[in-house]
C-alpha cells in the first residue's frame, strides 16, 4: 500500500527564502496565462500556503541551475538545489547558509548518513510537495525526516501509520511513535489499544515484552474496551507468566487494576486461588478483603460505582439508542440508551419534538436516523437524523411515499426503505437515501407486499423476511441483489412472522419473534446464504414478543422491548430486553428498559467522543486509578 499526501508550507523570511518567494511570484503571474497548475498541500503544523511550481520538478530531472551536491553515506551523489532543499528542512538550509559559523563562506556539498532510496524519497517531498509512504520505507523515512527536521514527511507518515494500526503491530507503532514525540499518532494509537484491547491480546507479540507501567495505564483506563473484567486478569496472567520470576513483583498494582466489584463473588474466590497470588501476601489479603466485601453485600446496598474504583463499570465502546415506540395506548418519543458494561437504561433528554411509533431506525456514519413511522394519526414520510455529538436534531430529504411498518437496512453508505403502510394499502415498493446527495431514489419493487417484515444485509444483498400482506401473515423471503437490482425469493422461513425481527451476523440471518396471526412467538430460526438448504430452528426467547427492536452488541443479538400477548394483567407492551449467545444457542436476561413500549426501534453507535454522557458515569468521575480512589474500598 502506498500513501500520497499533500501538506502545506511556510516560506521563512531569509534571503534564501526570498529567492522562493520570487519564484513563486514569477508562478502566480504565469498562472494567469497558462494552464499549469501548482501543487498545493497542507499539513497539521502549517497554517499558510505554500507552492511547488512544475518547474522545479522539470529542473531536478534535467539537473539544470543546480547549485549543491549531497553525498549519501553509500556514496551515492545527488545535484540538487540548495534553495529548495533549505525550503524544507532548516537542518539543510543552516548547512548550507553556514548560519553557525557565519566568518565561513556558504557551503555547497553536504554529506549525510542516510540510505540513497530514503533521500530520494525526501526529494521528491522537496520538489514536487509530495512522497511515496508504504510499510517497507515507512519507519527509515520517518525517523530520517525527524533527523533532519522535514516535519511535513514525518506528518506524512504518522498519518500513514494511524493507517496500518491493527492489533497486532499498535502496541509497536506506539512505541515508534514515543521515540519521535509524535503527539497526534501517540494519542491515536492508545486511542486504538483501548478500543482493541481484547483482539490485541490474541494478536499482539509486543504485548509480552510492554513495560509494567504501560500495562497498568492501559488496565486502568475506564474507556478499555472489554466485556468483563475477566479479560483484565487474562491480561495480567499472560504478561507475568511470560517471565514469572522477574515480574510477579508486579503481581500486586496489576491486580489492583481490576474491577473486581463487577465480578461475582465465585469468579474472585476462583481468582484468589492463582499459585502467584496465594505466594504473594499483599495479593492473598487484597483478595480476602475483596470477598468480604463482596460477600457481606446485600441485594438492596448501595455502593458507590461511579467514585468506587473496584465496582466503577467501564465506560462502553457501543451505546444502544432505543427511540420512540407506543407505550400506554399512544406513541411515545422517549430515547434511553443503554449502558452495556453497566448494564443500566439511561433516559435521555435528546427526545425528538414528535412522537412517532413502527418507524425505521439506522446509524450512519454517526448520525441517526429516524424514518416514516405514525404518531397515531399521520403515516410519515419524512426522515429526522441526529448527531449524538452535537445533541441536535434535524430534517432530511422526505421520502417518496409514507411508510410504517417499513423495514430499513443500511448497505454500502446508502439507506434502504422497503415496503410498509402508508395508511391505504401494504406496499412492494422500495426506495434508497444518499447521504451526501440528501436525496432519495427508487429502487425496483419486491415481488410481494410487506408491511411488519424485517431486513437485513448479508455481503452485497439484501434480505427481507416475513411481514403482513393485507390478507395474511407470511413466511416468504426475498433477497435483493444491489448488482443486478434485481429481487428473487429464497427458501421460506418454517413460520410465518410478522413484526418480525431479522439479524444479520458473522453472514449468518436470525429471524427472531414476530406474530404468526395467532399469538406472539418465543422461537426464532437462522439462514446462511449460499450455505444453508433451509431455515432451522434457534432456541427460544425468554419472552415471547412481536414489534421489538434488534440490535448487535458486543457479538450478541440483544431483543428489546415489544408486544406480549400473554400477560393477562397490565399493559401488554413489555420492557423486557434479552440477548442471544449465537455461540451457545443460549438466551439470558439484561437489564429491563424504564418504559415499556412496543412499535420502537433502536441501533447502535460506536466510537462517540462523548461516549460517556450516554453511560451510567455521565455524572462525572474525580479520579481515575485505583490509587486515587483509596485502593480497595474493602
Amino acid at each position: 500500500m502506498e500513501f500520497t499526501m499533500r501538506l502545506r508550507k511556510i516560506p521563512s523570511r531569509t534571503k534564501t527564502d526570498e529567492i522562493l518567494a520570487t519564484s513563486n511570484k514569477s508562478s502566480k503571474k504565469r498562472k494567469k496565462n497558462s494552464s499549469f497548475v501548482c501543487r498545493r498541500c497542507c499539513s497539521a503544523f502549517q497554517m499558510s500556503v505554500f507552492d511547488f511550481p512544475p518547474v522545479w520538478s522539470e529542473l531536478r530531472k534535467k539537473s539544470q541551475l543546480c547549485d549543491g551536491l549531497v553525498r549519501c553515506e553509500d556514496g551515492t551523489e545527488f545535484k540538487i538545489h540548495r534553495a529548495i532543499l533549505a525550503a524544507v528542512s532548516p537542518y539543510f538550509k543552516a548547512l548550507f547558509t553556514n548560519s553557525i559559523n557565519r566568518d565561513q563562506k556558504e557551503a555547497n556539498e553536504a554529506r549525510i548518513s542516510i540510505p540513497a532510496d530514503i533521500f530520494q524519497t525526501l526529494l521528491d517531498y522537496a520538489y514536487t510537495g509530495s512522497c511515496g509512504v508504504t510499510k517497507t520505507n515507512v519507519k527509515d523515512l520517518l525517523k530520517y525526516a525527524d533527523q533532519y527536521q522535514i516535519l511535513d514527511v514525518v506528518q506524512l507518515c504518522c498519518n500513514f501509520l494511524m493507517t496500518e494500526l491493527s492489533p497486532a503491530n499498535c502496541l509497536e507503532i506506539l512505541k515508534f511513535a514515543s521515540q519521535y514525540f509524535c503527539k497526534e499518532l501517540i494519542d491515536k494509537g492508545k486511542l486504538y489499544i483501548r478500543h482493541n484491547f481484547s483482539r490485541l491480546l490474541k494478536d499482539s507479540y509486543e504485548f509480552y515484552n510492554i513495560p509494567a507501567h504501560h500495562l497498568e495505564e492501559i488496565l486502568q483506563d475506564d474507556e478499555l474496551n472489554i466485556k468483563s473484567e475477566e479479560t483484565v486478569l487474562d491480561a495480567v496472567k499472560i504478561w507475568i507468566s511470560y517471565s514469572p520470576v522477574k515480574r510477579k513483583i508486579h503481581l500486586f498494582n496489576l491486580i489492583k487494576c481490576i474491577r473486581l466489584g463487577t465480578l461475582t463473588y465465585d469468579s474472585v474466590a476462583e481468582i484468589s486461588k492463582w499459585p502467584l497470588i496465594i505466594e504473594n501476601p499483599e495479593c492473598k489479603e487484597y483478595l480476602q478483603d475483596v470477598l468480604a466485601v463482596l460477600g457481606g453485600l446485600n441485594q438492596d446496598d448501595d455502593v458507590d460505582i461511579v467514585h468506587d474504583y473496584m465496582f466503577r463499570p467501564r465506560i462502553p465502546f457501543s451505546v444502544v439508542f432505543a427511540i420512540g415506540g407506543w407505550s400506554a395506548g399512544s406513541p411515545t418519543n422517549f430515547m434511553e440508551t443503554y449502558d452495556s458494561r453497566a448494564d443500566k437504561w439511561l433516559f435521555s433528554c435528546d427526545t425528538d419534538s414528535s412522537p412517532r411509533a413502527y418507524h425505521g431506525l439506522c446509524n450512519l456514519n454517526g448520525i441517526i436516523y429516524m424514518i416514516g413511522g405514525f404518531d397515531g394519526n399521520e403515516y410519515f414520510n419524512t426522515m429526522k437524523c441526529f448527531d449524538p455529538v452535537q445533541h441536535k436534531w434535524s430534517e432530511r430529504s422526505c421520502m417518496y411515499y409514507p411508510r410504517c411498518y417499513v423495514s430499513v437496512v443500511v448497505h454500502r453508505g446508502k439507506i434502504y426503505a422497503m415496503g410498509g403502510y402508508n395508511g391505504r394499502t401494504r406496499m412492494n415498493s422500495a426506495e434508497k437515501y444518499d447521504p451526501e446527495r440528501n436525496q432519495w431514489e427508487l429502487i425496483p419493487s419486491m415481488q410481494k407486499q410487506r408491511s411488519d417484515a424485517s431486513a437485513a444485509t448479508v455481503q452485497d444483498k439484501i434480505y427481507i423476511v416475513g411481514g403482513f400482506n393485507g390478507q395474511e401473515v407470511m413466511n416468504s423471503t426475498e433477497v435483493y441483489d444491489t448488482t443486478t437490482r434485481q429481487w428473487s425469493f429464497i427458501s421460506q422461513m418454517t413460520s410465518a412472522r410478522s413484526g418480525v425481527s431479522l439479524v444479520s451476523f458473522n453472514n449468518t440471518l436470525y429471524a427472531i419473534g414476530g406474530f404468526n396471526g395467532y399469538t406472539r412467538l418465543a422461537s426464532g430460526e437462522k439462514y446462511t446464504p449460499d450455505v444453508s438448504d433451509g431455515w432451522s430452528p434457534i432456541a427460544d426467547m425468554l419472552t415471547p414478543r412481536s414489534n421489538f427492536a434488534t440490535v448487535l452488541l458486543d457479538d450478541y443479538i440483544f431483543v428489546i422491548g415489544g408486544f406480549n400477548d400473554r400477560f393477562v394483567s397490565g399493559s401488554t407492551t413489555i420492557n423486557y430486553v434479552e440477548y442471544y449467545d449465537a455461540e451457545s444457542n443460549e438466551w439470558y436476561d439484561a437489564a429491563s428498559m424504564n418504559v415499556s413500549r412496543s412499535a420502537l426501534s433502536a441501533c447502535v453507535v460506536h466510537g462517540l467522543p462523548n461516549v460517556k454522557e450516554y453511560t451510567f458515569l455521565r455524572t462525572g468521575i474525580s479520579s481515575l486509578g485505583p490509587e486515587a480512589d483509596g485502593g480497595n474500598k474493602g
